[in-house]
Formats: structure tokens, C-alpha cells, sequence
């Protein structure tokens, strides 16, 4: 960054050591070189607080003791000192709280999702804000895959002609066992609903192929018939679900997520049908796009920039020529990246093009809610009601 575009200074809350995603955060958002961590209030336990801000050459004096003192702290200071975002990596409890504290204290928010734990908490954050100067992105890591933008871009151009099926799929094996039983904190707080809200693996990995979908799809569910399980004794949320639903242009589909897959890792996908066609993304292969056509072979698009045949939106978020893989990180950091342009241009509205934001937030509540509903209904079908 040159002396005109000076890096966004951010602070994070939570993150301490042990936190995978706050690391991916960190890594992925010092990837173009936008943004540098000058304070943050990493953990409760003020050892592990020090330990990680010595870690992340964090001033000492910038290592809160909570995140209420650190906003307090930051907005006291000079303008051209203070933090100006707020990275929000902890439990689901307190993302709302902090994000509308921050907006409120002027601060710009990237925030881990789910974005609250219940829709009314988040459409209260929307009402902050829309009468803040803050901007809201979420994180939705695989919506900043080139690949998934070339599959939009597709879809929206009829090349697969009018959508009848979409097909997506999360299926996690890590809870397969009682590993919060055994020690692992990550799956513990997971299983708490006053931490994680009413909704376990619909939460965590469901909202992931939710918003997939409507986003590939380019369509909004409408309803859903859903079940979900649990299949380790003890254990409060859901780690298991399955449903069909209904898009408002006519199309159907099945969304599985699971976290109880034995041995599966990570394997996120998508398939989508017209009447002319079909696509396919994998994020364990993420430089491939799959495309189906009638009456023709099978093609495989690769990224890669560079490459003639991929739409401009795709193009923009790649790094590297065909065959250097770009993966999890580069996503996260497409989405930092587009809220660094808005942030630094000062765009009106809630998010900058290309960052999810509070709108696919309460899509993805409103879906948890919706779920968890049609699951104790004996209905056949649940509307998914969430105008954004």
C-alpha cells in the first residue's frame, strides 16, 4: 500500500491461540497486503490474550482484557491511529452483540456466521445498521470462489437454460464421535445453544450450503421440508439434517448437510440442472467447474487467470495462472479484498459488491429458523419467510 491507500487497520474479537478460523481470517486478510491488526481483544483468559497479541506483534497496550474496553479504548484514540474494522471470530453468542456495539462506536464489521442467533437479533442489527456509517460483511468464505462466480455467471446467461434442480451437499465426519466429551472446545461450545443458538450442524455447515445454492442458483428458496437428528447421546443440536426445497423461479431441490459422515473432511458441492444443461463444484477440486450439456461431451473449466473463456467476475478474484492451485485462503481473501474497495472508497450501502452481508445473514437465519420448524411440523412443506 502506497502513502494514497494507507492498509485498513482492523482489530479482532477472539481468536486467541487455538482458533483455526482466526488464522484464516488473519492469513487470508493480509494476502494483498490491505490490512494490518494493530490491537484486539484475542481471549478472556489474559495470558492467552498477551501470549497471542505477542505472537501477532501486537502492542501490549492493544491487547484488551474484553472487547467492550477495546472499543472504548480504540475510539478514544486519534483518528488516524484507531482501529477502523472489527473481525468478529467468536462464538455465535456474541456475534450480533459486538457488531452492533462496533457499528455504533463507527467502526466498519467482518463478522463470522452465523451472524446472530436468532433472525429477531439480527433483523435488530440490521436496524443499527442502516443508521450507522459502518459497513457489515460476512463471512461466507465459498461464495468468494472464482469458480462459484463463473457457475452464476453461467446460470444467469442461460447456458444451462431455466433451472429445474439444484442439488447441494455438506457432509462433515469431525462429530462423528463425542468429541466435546473428550476435550475438543471447538465442539463443545457448538453443542451449547446459549452459544451457538437453536441450530447445530444447520447452522455451521447448512447455512454454508444454503447460501450456495441461492447464490449459484440465483433464486431464493421459498420452502422447505426438513429433518434433522442427533445421533450422540447427549448432545443438544442437531448434527445431522436433510430437506428438500422449493426456489421462487420453479426449480427443486435436496440439501444435505452432516457433521456425523465418518470420515468424510470437507467436501462441499453443488449441482445445478436446466433444461439445456447442468454444472457441478466441488470445493475439495475448486479449480474445476464441471459443465453438462445435451447431445455433447462433458467439459471441465479450469481457473486460472488469463483464461479467455471465464466471465469477468470470476477472472477478477484469481491470483494465479492454470495449475497453481488457489483454494480456502484465497477465497476468504476475495471477500476481504472487496470489502478493503469499499471501506477505502466509502461506498453507500450495507456491503460492497462481491461480500455477503446482512442480507444473506438473515437469508441464512431465516433458513436455520425455517428448518428447525418444518423438522416438529407435520406439515409437508414450511415457507421460508424473509423479505431482504
Amino acid at each position: 500500500m502506497n502513502a494514497a491507500h494507507p492498509k485498513i487497520r482492523m482489530g479482532f474479537v477472539g481468536g486467541g491461540e487455538g482458533s483455526f478460523i482466526a488464522q484464516a481470517h488473519r492469513q487470508a486478510a493480509g494476502l494483498d497486503g490491505r490490512f494490518e491488526l494493530v490491537c484486539g481483544a484475542f481471549s478472556r483468559d489474559a495470558q492467552n490474550n498477551q501470549r497471542t497479541g505477542n505472537q501477532l506483534g501486537v502492542a501490549a497496550t492493544r491487547c484488551y482484557s474484553t472487547w467492550q474496553l477495546m472499543l472504548e479504548a480504540e475510539q478514544a484514540l486519534a483518528v488516524e491511529q484507531r482501529m477502523e474494522l472489527v473481525v468478529i471470530v467468536t462464538p455465535n453468542h456474541l456475534h450480533a452483540p459486538v457488531a452492533s456495539a462496533a457499528l455504533a462506536a463507527g467502526f466498519h464489521v467482518f463478522s463470522e456466521k452465523p451472524a446472530a442467533l436468532s433472525l429477531a437479533e439480527l433483523q435488530a442489527l440490521k436496524v443499527r445498521l442502516h443508521s450507522s456509517a459502518g459497513l457489515y460483511g460476512l463471512a461466507h468464505a465459498y461464495l468468494g470462489y472464482p469458480m462459484v462466480w463463473q457457475a452464476r455467471e453461467m446460470v444467469r446467461s442461460g447456458v444451462i437454460g431455466s433451472v429445474r434442480k439444484v442439488l447441494v451437499q455438506y457432509p462433515q465426519g469431525w462429530l462423528s464421535q463425542d468429541v466435546a466429551g473428550q476435550g475438543n472446545k471447538q465442539a463443545e461450545w457448538r453443542g451449547r445453544p446459549e452459544l451457538s443458538g437453536l441450530g447445530g450442524c444447520i447452522a455451521d455447515i447448512g447455512t454454508h450450503a444454503f447460501s450456495l445454492a441461492e447464490f449459484v442458483a440465483d433464486q431464493k428458496v421459498t420452502h422447505l421440508c426438513a429433518t434433522l437428528g442427533v445421533h450422540i447421546e447427549g448432545r443438544q443440536l442437531d448434527d445431522d439434517a436433510a430437506m428438500l426445497f422449493k426456489m421462487e423461479k420453479g426449480a427443486n431441490g435436496v440439501l444435505v448437510a452432516s457433521q456425523v459422515c465418518a470420515g468424510e473432511e470437507n467436501p462441499l458441492s453443488i449441482r445445478v440442472y436446466g433444461d439445456k444443461g447442468g454444472l457441478e463444484w466441488r470445493q475439495e477440486q475448486p479449480a474445476s467447474l464441471i459443465h453438462r450439456a445435451l447431445d455433447q461431451p462433458l467439459r471441465i473449466l479450469r481457473s486460472g487467470t488469463g483464461q479467455p473463456w471465464l466471465c469477468e467476475a470470476a477472472s477478477q478474484r484469481m491470483r494465479l495462472p492454470a495449475g497453481h492451485p488457489e483454494g480456502y485462503l484465497e477465497a476468504m481473501a476475495n471477500l476481504y479484498g472487496d470489502f478493503a474497495k469499499a471501506i477505502r472508497a466509502q461506498v453507500e450501502g450495507n456491503t460492497a459488491p462481491g461480500v455477503p452481508g446482512i442480507e444473506v445473514g438473515l437469508r441464512g437465519m431465516a433458513f436455520i429458523e425455517t428448518a428447525i420448524a418444518s423438522h416438529h411440523s407435520d406439515a409437508k412443506w414450511t415457507p421460508l419467510e424473509c423479505n431482504v
